[in-house]
């Protein structure tokens, strides 16, 4: 099992790590949603998960630290989801405004027409872009 989650987590990074480095906002977006789930799961596998073992040592029981979770990486992963569902939000309406005041959705800011951004608008008699 330790295996597959290595290669979820690698996968999970490398993709994330190819989509950020892409030219247009939405797949930046989409690279920094998946680096961020990458980090949850990895946050999670150095937490010590143990199925039907209590998060917190009860007073009076000397159990050893094998056999216990520790409820602390399930909490930062929680607190990272919604932090990071924000900032994805936040990230979305920043770029539909860059979006509307540079007519293209390149993330370098050029207005360059290589067929990898949307198409640039037009004035209302045909003319070249703005």
């Amino acid at each position: 099992m330790e295996v597959i989650l290595a290669l979820a987590i690698g996968v999970l990074g490398g993709c994330g790590v190819w989509l950020v480095l892409r030219p247009r906002t939405f797949q930046v977006l989409m690279g920094l949603s998946l680096l961020s789930y990458a980090v949850n799961l990895f946050i999670f596998a150095m937490g010590s998960l143990f199925e039907d073992k209590p998060p917190i040592v009860q007073p009076g029981l000397t159990p050893s630290l094998e056999h216990y979770t520790d409820p602390m990486p399930q909490a930062l992963v929680l607190t990272a989801i919604v932090i990071g569902f924000a900032t994805s939000a936040l990230f979305l309406v920043v770029l539909m405004a860059a979006r509307g005041l540079a007519d293209n959705d390149h993330v370098d800011g050029d207005n360059v027409d290589d067929n990898t951004a949307l198409p640039l608008r037009r004035d209302d008699a045909g003319g070249p872009p703005r």
